[in-house]
């Protein structure tokens, strides 16, 4: 699936970009054919007045007013020997007989009696002429046509030489743009493809913490159907085992939509003001019964009274209690967990650090690096058997970078835990 995306990629930019290039040359290729054009009618314009001026006119008789172009004294310095490249003159006579030219032959195209006339002609299958007729009159007498011709192939030459170099550049650079496309599109696909690994991944853990207490609930309700004559104590024992299956299920939902919604962007933050020492109080009263019970001490240290921030309560109060939660499910009997909140910096901004310590069981070095991964679980018997979903410190996370903030992790095994976090107090 991904390699057929990366191919169309790569297609559509190579396509594109040789389209692009297309319309480049193709201006190119215009523009200085026009130019080139342009060129050789300045000259032959420029040759047409240059000679016009040196014609010799002359009565045709002494005291008459008819006039007539002395031929001889005209054109004689005018017939020189060049290369392929020189430019030919033609002299016609009012009527339109050709009285004089440079030409070895004469060319069997037809003179043009107009004013002033511009053409491109073909002599034979390799030869083309650019040429400019110029009428030539005193008053309103005319006294004949003057026709300047030039070779073409100073254009036709430089062309094709243009047309096979546009040709070849433009086949080399889509083979470039390809190749470039290519490793482009493999770049532009490969966070597409870790997202769909992740949510296969998600989706797979998902799945897989949903079937488990699913059949389980079935079981239990199928077994308690099942028999005609059920002892209340049995049943009661089904049931239980279903509460507590269904209340963690409800708790594995509760998570799963708190991420689906930040992912997605549909729940925005509620941003007001929040003090936070005011909400590590409230937490730690809340898990004071779960410390109590295993004989956990609690502990706030700070040396500040009010710690005011921009940020979300209710997500603020989820982070603190998936924090300080684990931490006590995480601490042997008559074990400390330890909250300290102080000011901080970072690039001149104000931050609150918060540190949760423990003196828990600790983590590995080789699960720290997938600590804050969803579904993933330390211990995971364990996990399962407290109701936990695997989803608390992903959560936590995503609090953390939703407050534009930061979280790490530092743990040594059988020593303890401590999870550090830093909030800015203005966003």
């Amino acid at each position: 699936m991904f390699q057929t995306t990366r191919r169309r990629l790569a297609l559509w930019y190579t396509a594109v970009t040789a389209v692009l290039l297309l319309l480049f040359a193709t201006g190119v290729y215009f523009y200085v054919r026009s130019t080139l054009i342009e060129r050789i009618d300045d000259t032959l314009e420029h040759v047409v007045e240059v000679v016009s001026r040196s014609i010799v006119i002359e009565p045709v008789e002494p005291k008459s007013r008819i006039l007539q172009v002395n031929i001889e004294a005209s054109f004689r310095d005018n017939f020189l020997e060049q290369g392929d490249d020189h430019i030919d003159l033609e002299w016609f006579s009012p009527r339109g007989g050709l009285d004089w030219s440079t030409f070895t032959e004469p060319i069997a195209t037809p003179l043009i009696l107009s004013k002033s006339h511009t053409q491109t002609v073909r002599l034979d299958s390799q030869r083309l002429l650019r040429q400019v007729t110029q009428r030539i009159q005193l008053g309103n007498q005319v006294l004949g046509y003057l026709r300047v011709s030039h070779p073409w192939f100073e254009v036709t030459k430089p062309i094709r030489e243009l047309f096979f170099d546009l040709i070849l550049g433009i086949s080399g650079m889509i083979g470039i743009v390809a190749a470039v496309g290519w490793f482009l599109s493999g770049l532009a696909i490969q966070p597409i493809r870790e997202s769909y690994q992740t949510l296969r991944q998600f989706t797979a853990d998902a799945s897989h913490e949903l079937r488990n207490p699913i059949a389980v609930i079935q079981t239990n309700v199928q077994v308690a159907l099942s028999d005609p004559d059920p002892e209340p104590g049995q049943t009661r024992s089904h049931l239980q085992v279903v509460e507590r299956l269904t209340r963690r299920l409800g708790k594995l939902v509760d998570d799963l939509l708190f991420l689906a919604r930040q992912d997605s962007g549909i729940v925005q933050p509620q941003w007001g003001e929040v003090d936070l020492r005011d909400l590590i109080e409230e937490v730690l009263e809340e898990q004071g019964i779960a410390a109590a019970e295993k004989e956990i001490q609690l502990k706030l240290a700070s040396d500040v009274q009010t710690a005011p921030m921009t940020g979300d309560r209710s997500a603020l109060a989820r982070l603190l209690t998936n924090l300080v939660s684990n931490a006590i499910l995480y601490t042997p009997s008559h074990g400390t967990v330890k909250i300290s909140l102080q000011t901080s910096k970072r690039n001149a901004q104000a931050l609150w650090k918060l540190q949760v310590i423990d003196t828990g069981i600790g983590i590995s070095e080789i699960a720290l690096p997938q600590l804050f991964d969803r579904f993933y679980r330390v211990d995971p018997a364990r996990s399962k058997a407290s109701g936990g979903t695997g989803l608390g410190l992903a959560i936590a996370q995503t609090i953390v970078e939703t407050h534009q903030g930061t979280i790490a992790v530092e743990s040594q095994e059988h020593q303890g835990t401590t999870f550090t976090i830093a909030l800015p107090q203005n966003l």
